[in-house]
């Protein structure tokens, strides 16, 4: 049987989107959590000041939303990483009813579900004012969402909030 070009060249390029069909699943499966990152307030508003007492650390702010419409999901055994591989792991149980959200802020302080707010009883500041990398993973320690920013490209107004999943 004689193969002609053309026929080469239609095998090849349907090989080339069968292998991309085959990537797909994977890097979806990846964001299939309902929580992702709705925001990360990377620069807290003033001069930065990591003190424990009378810094702004916790102006500095991770929020996390539940993008479900049905789930109740625990934040328990969820872990947050930058780029330099600073992490925070929720230990305790925080349910997130669906569309419900949280806010990881640094510093010290008294965490409530009921004012949506978890401490990192840390007052060092977790993401870099210029640039970063925010990592969510999940308990199994699968991956469910990651963003990348720079101050330049991403913060357009240069409040240092940006939003994500909007």
């Amino acid at each position: 049987m004689r193969t002609s070009r053309k026929s080469c060249v239609i095998a090849a390029v349907a090989a080339v989107g069968a292998l991309g069909a085959l990537a797909t699943p994977a890097q979806a499966a990846e964001y299939s959590s309902a929580l992702k990152v709705r925001g990360v307030q990377y620069d807290a508003p003033g001069k930065d000041s990591n003190k424990c007492s009378g810094g702004n650390t916790a102006q500095e702010y991770l929020t996390i939303k539940n993008y479900s419409s049905r789930t109740k999901v625990n934040l328990k055994g969820y872990v947050v990483k930058d780029a330099a591989g600073n992490r925070f792991k929720f230990t305790a149980n925080h349910y997130l009813e669906p569309g419900d959200y949280i806010k990881l802020r640094g510093g010290r302080g008294t965490d409530s579900d009921k004012k949506n707010v978890v401490y990192r009883d840390n007052c060092n500041f977790l993401w870099n004012n210029d640039k970063d990398t925010i990592y969510l993973y999940k308990p199994s320690g699968s991956r469910a969402d990651v963003h990348s920013y720079t101050k330049a490209k991403n913060d357009r107004d240069g409040n240092g909030y940006i939003g994500y999943h909007n």
